[in-house]
C-alpha cells in the first residue's frame, strides 16, 4: 500500500456517507483477504446547514460548503475525493472555481456501469431534486440510455421516504413496500433495470427484493475509488462545473 493514493470522502448526508466509507474499506478486505485499503479521510459538514439553500434552490451556496469539505480534505492529504451523495451533484455541478480535488462524479460511475451491462432504459429513483434534476438524464443519455423517472405522486413518496426515515436511520416493511411497488411501475414501463441513486437507498431496498436489476450508485463509487486508490484506475480529473 505503499504507493496507494488517500481517499477524500466528503460527506453530505449520515446514513449515505456511513454506507460509503464502510463499502470502501470492505472492497480492500475482500480483494486483499486482510484489513487493509488505501489511507481515507472523512469531512462532513452537518447536513442541516445546506438544508435552507437546498429549499431556496440556492446551489451556489450549497457548492461553497461542499467545497470547504473539499479543501479540508485536501489538507489532510486527500488526493482525490468521492461524493456519495448524489443530489450534492446538482450542486457540484454549478459552474465556480475549481474544487482542491479532483474527484470521481457518481452518476458517471453508475451510467458507465449501466452501459457495460447493456441497459437500455433505467428508472432512476432518489430525491425530487435528483429525479427531476439533470444529473442522471445527462450522464445516461449520453452512454444512450433512456433516465425514467416515477410519476409525480410517487416521486413525492420517494421523496418523503427518504428525509422523513432513511436519512434518519429508519428502514420499515411499509416503506420497503411501497419502492418495490414503485419499481414495479418502472418495469412495466419497459425499464430493464432501476438506479438507487438516493445513497440510502441500497439500506432499504435489497438486489434480491427488486423487481430490477439495481445500480447501486453508493457502492459503483466505493468500488471504483478502491481502483483509484490503489492505482487500477487513473486519478479523475473532473474538478466540479459542469461534466465534460
Amino acid at each position: 500500500m505503499d504507493t496507494a493514493r488517500h481517499l477524500g470522502i466528503l460527506a453530505h448526508s449520515t446514513e449515505g456517507a456511513a454506507l460509503s466509507f464502510l463499502s470502501y474499506c470492505q472492497e480492500g478486505f475482500e480483494r486483499t483477504g486482510r484489513h487493509e485499503q488505501p489511507d481515507v479521510t472523512m469531512d462532513y459538514i452537518a447536513f442541516g446547514r445546506s438544508m435552507p439553500a437546498w429549499d431556496a434552490g440556492d446551489y451556489a451556496t450549497v457548492r461553497k460548503t461542499l467545497s470547504t469539505s473539499v479543501d479540508r480534505l485536501a489538507r489532510a492529504g486527500a488526493e482525490f475525493f468521492v461524493c456519495p451523495d448524489n443530489t450534492a451533484h446538482i450542486a457540484l455541478e454549478e459552474p465556480g472555481p475549481d474544487l482542491a480535488l479532483p474527484g470521481l462524479h457518481i452518476a458517471e460511475v453508475l451510467a458507465d456501469e449501466g452501459a457495460r451491462n447493456r441497459f437500455t432504459s433505467v428508472g432512476v429513483l432518489g430525491t425530487t431534486y435528483t429525479m427531476d434534476g439533470p444529473v442522471y438524464l445527462s450522464a445516461l443519455g449520453a452512454r444512450g440510455i433512456a433516465a425514467e423517472i416515477p410519476d409525480e405522486k410517487d416521486r413525492l413518496i420517494v421523496n418523503q421516504i427518504i428525509f422523513d426515515e432513511l436519512v434518519n436511520g429508519v428502514f420499515t416493511d411499509e416503506s420497503r413496500a411501497e419502492y418495490v411497488r414503485i419499481i414495479k411501475d418502472l418495469a412495466a414501463r419497459g425499464c430493464d433495470a432501476v438506479a438507487l441513486v438516493c445513497t440510502e437507498i441500497p439500506l432499504l431496498v435489497k438486489p434480491e427484493s427488486s423487481p430490477l436489476p439495481t445500480l447501486d450508485s453508493t457502492r459503483l463509487q466505493a468500488r471504483a475509488a478502491y481502483e483509484v486508490a490503489s492505482g487500477e484506475r487513473p486519478l479523475p480529473t473532473w474538478r466540479g462545473g459542469p461534466v465534460r
